[in-house]
């Protein structure tokens, strides 16, 4: 958006000039200034559609009494001054085609006029090359020549005098300055290179100076955890493009008080992208817990209407589903890389190094023995022979100890028992993320050291997870099969849901379902996935018919099969009180590794933990 917004600037400048009736009747409902935060936003985006570079916001009493935005851009020139109060006047769009791909903060040539008539206001601009500058009373009209660079300051004084009804509905200063605030954040985080600041009456608040980098910006803007406890999201899918960083699990809140999301540069809240933020997330957040991100989708301006909600705050998407799975990927993708070795990588030096094994001495990691003695031995029966011969996509080798007292046992549909195990040469011992085995806790932890200091594994919560990820990779791997139910299942529908399955009967058998209407008011399941075969059909074609209306139904079939996976990998991974021997708590570490997304559980809880030796020192109040 900012290199857009920078090429509208530097192109010849057009006219301010009312709208003809015919486009006006194609806008959205007229300018809603609902608080002193509606005014800020608005001008804001006026200012950097003229192409600002420092934008300097003023306050005072929480912006009821005064909002002062002064900005560095284009200005405006003395004969378009009066025109720019006027209602549907704006220089943005000329016609029906320019509002369908609109590439500009605002468009309607609403908001001064709307903010005119309850406040008193007052544009200062000096238009660039002019000779002065002047000031416009939007009270009397009065035009008069003032000094200023060029640039355009806008004054809007005593908030709603003239509606005080509405005045009451307002908050208290400090609450109306935190949404002000919150209206400059949401700016700053979408134009780094713009230097933004907010002063309340005559105090500094907030200050952003303009960045070369984005992650400069969210550090500034959200503090250095946010960048330090998130991941990069960078990912092409078509006519999409989604970047930005989203928080790791660890870092999720209770509330959602720091997700950003921006399309084309403007800062929306959208149920599909929420959605597919969300179900991106399902594998791995604990709870209700909320997570944190900041990201930006990059789409063809002609494949979003940004003209239907008056505060431009919501959009629409001519292809949903195609956004919905390019955002829920990219977070996917972002997130699947185990963080050890990033955590390893992170201490410039290291506090000690690890005690290697002599250089003629060496250990071959043990693959993991997959049986039935413990009574999901019949799981592979549930799969499609496809899905079962599928190779597992960057699997780490299986470990497989020879049966004994304390080898692993552990069922797995379509892992090979005994898989030929890699020797590992000492060498590379110190380089291992999760570092070397020292010993077992309770039955319960592994405790090992790498070169930061000491690392405590939860063993059954990080095998659940290499388990649970080798059958997702396994049922990825073939297509979904149907299951025809041998009496059709019928439900009294809705007249959308009749309209969904009618207009998706094409999209339907991919999913494995087979829903046809039985009458004019109800409709039939006669087939469902087989993974799912034993659950309730009515319930599974509901909530598919719902996802399609609004999103992506797949994610619907898709958690139902995880949830029976993560079901089949909690019992099938090892328990506590199991003895392992180091070989075998070694060549957990070494699947922990290289399995994606085993940071976590399959219930979104931590399977390990760091602790360095800076906070063992503290512990035993060391170098004190």
């Amino acid at each position: 958006m900012s290199a857009l917004s920078s090429s509208i600037a530097a192109a010849a400048r057009r006219p301010i000039r009312e709208l003809p009736d015919e486009l006006i009747s194609q806008i959205a409902a007229g300018e809603v200034v609902e608080r002193p935060a509606s005014v800020v936003r608005e001008l804001l985006d006026n200012a950097l559609d003229a192409g600002a570079r420092q934008i300097t916001v003023r306050l005072s009493a929480g912006g009821v009494r005064l909002i002062s935005v002064e900005d560095d851009g284009l200005g405006l020139p003395r004969e378009e001054l009066p025109l720019a109060l006027r209602r549907h006047a704006t220089s943005k769009i000329a016609s029906l085609l320019e509002l369908e791909t609109v590439g500009t903060m605002g468009f309607r040539g609403e908001a001064l006029a709307a903010i005119n008539a309850i406040a008193e206001l007052s544009v200062q601009s000096r238009f660039e090359g002019a000779d002065s500058a002047f000031a416009l009373d939007g009270r009397t009209g009065e035009l008069r020549p003032v000094a200023r660079a060029t640039g355009t300051t806008v004054e809007v004084r005593e908030l709603f005098f003239a509606t005080p009804a509405r005045r009451k509905f307002l908050k208290t200063d400090a609450t109306e300055l935190a949404h002000c605030i919150e209206a400059v954040r949401r700016h700053a985080l979408a134009r780094p290179e713009v230097g933004f600041s907010v002063w309340h009456d005559g105090r500094l608040v907030e200050q952003w100076r303009a960045a070369a980098e984005r992650d400069q910006r969210l550090a500034d803007a959200l503090g250095e955890d946010f960048v330090k406890h998130s991941v990069a999201v960078d990912r092409q899918a078509g006519p999409v493009r989604v970047t930005g960083r989203a928080g790791i699990p660890d870092a999720a809140r209770s509330r959602a008080d720091q997700q950003f999301f921006y399309v084309n540069g403007r800062f929306v809240r959208d149920k599909v992208l929420a959605h597919a933020v969300r179900s991106a997330y399902e594998d791995v957040l604990h709870g209700q817990r909320q997570p944190v991100y900041a990201l930006y989708l990059e789409i063809d301006p002609a494949r979003v209407d940004v003209n239907v909600h008056p505060t431009k705050i919501e959009v629409r998407f001519r292809d949903g589903r195609e956004v919905h799975q390019a955002v829920r990927h990219a977070i996917e993708d972002a997130l699947a890389a185990p963080r050890a070795g990033e955590a390893a990588a992170a201490a410039a030096e290291p506090f000690f190094k690890p005690r290697l094994a002599p250089a003629s001495a060496s250990w071959t990691q043990p693959a993991m023995h997959f049986g039935a003695e413990r009574g999901l031995g019949d799981a592979a029966a549930m799969w499609p022979t496809a899905a079962r011969a599928a190779p597992a996509r960057d699997a780490a080798p299986a470990f497989a100890a020879e049966p004994g007292p304390s080898s692993f046992s552990i069922p797995a549909a379509g892992i090979a028992a005994g898989a030929a195990a890699e020797p590992v040469a000492p060498g590379n011992a110190e380089a291992w993320p999760l570092g070397r085995a020292l010993a077992q806790l309770q039955g319960i932890y592994i405790l090992a050291e790498n070169s930061q200091g000491l690392v405590i594994v939860d063993m059954h919560a990080a095998h659940e997870r290499i388990v649970y990820e080798r059958l997702k990779t396994q049922l990825d791997g073939a297509a979904i099969s149907s299951q025809p139910l041998l009496i059709p299942a019928t439900f009294a529908a809705t007249p959308q849901e009749v309209a969904t399955a009618e207009a998706c009967a094409a999209v339907l058998p991919a999913l494995g379902l087979e829903i046809t209407p039985f009458s004019p008011r109800t409709l039939a399941v006669r087939a469902v996935p087989g993974t799912l075969a034993d659950g309730d059909p009515v319930e599974l074609a509901r909530s598919v018919l719902a996802e399609l209306a609004l999103h992506d139904a797949s994610t619907v079939v898709q958690r139902a099969q995880n949830e029976l996976l993560s079901t089949m990998a909690c019992h099938g991974a090892v328990r506590a009180n199991r003895k392992l021997t180091l070989d075998e708590m070694n060549a957990l570490l070494r699947q922990m590794e290289a399995t994606e997304r085993s940071d976590q559980c399959n219930h979104g809880r931590p399977t390990w933990r760091q602790l360095s030796v800076r906070e063992l020192d503290a512990l035993f109040m060391r170098g004190r």
